[in-house]
This record gives structure tokens, sequence and C-alpha cells, in this order.
């Protein structure tokens, strides 16, 4: 490449700026697609609104589609033309926990599939399309959560006080499978097959919420003794709220499941904890909320930048916003739905800033340029 630099041609000139941009293509940017497809997934959660409301839904899900079949090709391209660098980014303690972004990205454009995208592309296709990326995005964040955790105790160089909501990214994805999957039980053969199916997703529900449990308080001492995160990082303590919110949609939605799938004591005993466990793991996200939005405020003053970072303010509170209005199904109470469309709100809100920044990013070449040299702390 060097060399070719050196012919008075301006043809090479033209080749070099695809290469490193594919290069520094990292698996954070599959939370873009995370937090477009939540916004279908949210929408199709609240109660009924003006009529044109399903159709956005539904073309915010084709965005998201075509997001992830571009970037799943990038990425590919990436592996096989950057392996040295993509190996690099898996024992790289700061990006390899962004592989738990893959499955999300998977399993969440699944859903939106079944949920909205039907309506574009027929039931019966919706159903495949749902029934492959579930299955695949599960398979995948198994795979996460447990080998990500497995480089960061044997490979990973981890300083102390350097725990990140990051490190909630590998583990979160069992959870979104949890709260997906109900929506394929009723299409399985009744008896064993749904059973089991409702099952492992209260198994992939318990994996992910214990793993969590574990982590956050990592979190919490690292920011209770070293500070407040450094400004590009803020947001990610939105990712906190991703768990919290996708394990109340889970339990809700495995509890509008269970009829039929288990005897009637077990169903009733699932649709009361869907209950008990949602409303006070809502009310500490929104304690969560509180304090993540004012630290954000803070960095905000202080000078905080644009960053992919920013994409953790949309699936977090996108799955916030299904577990309110799965809390409103459940009791009937009018105040989960204020609460799940005010949120929702919100998330459109965070996609259009988020999305618009990643655009104008992507149109100057910032976003995929190579990293430059931090300055020294002093």
């Amino acid at each position: 490449m060097t060399l070719l630099a050196q012919a008075p041609s301006p043809a090479p000139a033209a080749t070099p700026p695809a290469a490193p941009a594919l290069r520094f293509l990292g698996p954070n940017w599959y939370a873009a697609v995370m937090g477009t497809a939540i916004v279908a997934n949210a929408g199709a959660a609240l109660p009924p609104g003006a009529p044109g409301l399903r159709g956005a839904y539904g073309l915010v899900w084709a965005l998201s589609a075509l997001m992830l079949v571009t970037l799943l090709g990038a990425r590919t391209a990436h592996w096989v033309r950057h392996g040295d660098h993509a190996r690099r980014q898996l024992l790289d303690p700061a990006v390899a926990p962004f592989y738990g972004c893959l499955s999300m990205a998977l399993l969440a454009v699944g859903s939106g599939t079944l949920a909205v995208g039907r309506d574009m592309i027929g039931t019966t296709a919706a159903l495949t399309a749902d029934t492959v990326l579930w299955t695949l995005g599960t398979l995948i964040g198994l795979a996460a959560a447990a080998v990500i955790p497995y480089l960061m105790v044997t490979r990973h160089r981890l300083e102390p006080g350097s725990a990140s909501p990051v490190w909630i990214l590998p583990l979160v994805p069992p959870m979104v499978a949890a709260a997906t999957g109900p929506a394929l039980v009723a299409h399985l053969p009744a008896g064993q097959w749904q059973e089991a199916m409702l099952l492992g997703c209260y198994a992939m529900f318990g994996m992910s919420l214990l793993a969590t449990l574990l982590v956050l308080p990592l979190v919490l001492a690292r920011l209770f003794h070293h500070g407040p995160l450094p400004l590009a990082l803020t947001p990610t303590l939105f990712l906190v709220l991703g768990p919290l919110g996708q394990s109340t949609t889970a339990v809700n939605n495995l509890a509008d499941a269970t009829t039929g799938a288990v005897a009637a004591p077990y169903a009733h005993a699932l649709s009361a904890f869907a209950v008990l466990y949602g409303v006070p793991v809502t009310g500490f996200a929104l304690l969560w909320l509180a304090i993540a939005t004012a630290m954000v405020v803070r960095a905000f003053r202080n000078g905080m930048g644009f960053a992919m970072t920013w994409w953790g303010f949309t699936f977090p509170v996108g799955t916030c916003v299904t577990g309110a209005a799965a809390l409103a199904r459940h009791t009937g109470l009018a105040a989960f739905d204020w609460l799940a469309v005010s949120l929702f709100a919100v998330l459109v809100t965070a996609v259009a800033v988020a999305g618009t920044r990643t655009v104008l990013g992507l149109a100057h070449g910032r976003l995929l340029a190579p990293p430059h040299p931090q300055p020294a702390a002093g």
C-alpha cells in the first residue's frame, strides 16, 4: 500500500479508505440495530394509539432489519479481511463485552418481525424469520454469556476499579431470549414442546438475572470508590436498565404463555410472580434512571461529545417501556400505561438523536476512522 501511494495516478488514493473503515468496525455497532429495533417492539407493546402508528412501527422494523443484514455482511467481511484485528478485539476487555450485542440485535429484529413485520411480509414468513433469528440469537447469546466472562478471567488484564456497566452486555442476551421466546410458545406442539420452551426461557431468565446481580455490585463499588466514569462512557450507565426492564418484560411475557403450557396451579403462581417481581424491579429501574440521568447531565456540562456509546440510551430504555406496558396489562393500572408512553417518548427522542449523529459521523468519516492517540491524563 505504501509503494502504491507513491504512484502519480489518483486511483490508488481512492482504495485505502475502504480498508481502514472496515478494519475499525467493532461489535458495538450492533447496538444501533438493537436501539432501532426496540422502537418497533416497544411501540407494538403500547396500548393502541393512532391508526397510522402500527405502520410507522413496521417501517422502523424494516429499517432495523436492513441495518442488521448490512452490518452482518460488514462484520463478516471484517473477520475475513482483518481477522487479526477482530481477534484483538475479542481479547480487548473494553471491546469484547460488546459481542453480546450481536445476539441481542438478532433477537430484537426477530421479535419485531413477528410483532409488526408480519403486516408487511405475512404471518408465515414472519414466524419463520423469528424462529431462525431467535434460535441463532439464543445460541450466540448463551455462548457470549459463557465465553466472554471466561476470557475476562483468563485472558483479559483488568485493572482494579475498572468495572464498567459494559460488563453487563454479554450477560443480558439470555434474558432477551427469555423475553422474546414466549411469542413462539403458542406455535409449538402442545405438551412437552411448549413446556420445555417455557421452562427453558425461565432458566435463561434466572441465568442472566443471577449473573447480573453478581456484576452490578462491582459497578457500584467502582462508582463509589473511584468516582464518575470517563465522559465517553457515561451513557453506559443506562445499560443497567437493560436487565431490569428486560427481566420485567420476560416474567410478564412468560406468564402470558403459561396457559395450556403448564398445569393450572403453576400458571396462576407464575402470573402472580410476574407482578410481584416486576413492580419492585421497575421501582429500582426508575431510581437508577434518575441517577444515570443526573450523571449524564453532569457529563454534558463537562463537555461530553457524541460517541457510539450514546446508543446506550436506547435499547435499555426500550426494555423499560415493554416492562411497564406488560405490568399495565397484568395489573390494569393506567399509571403503568402512562409510564410506558412517557418512556417511549424518551426512547424515540434518544434514537432520533443517536441515529442522526451516527449518520453524520459516518458521512464525515469520523466514526470508522483509526483511533487517535489519547493524551496522557494529568
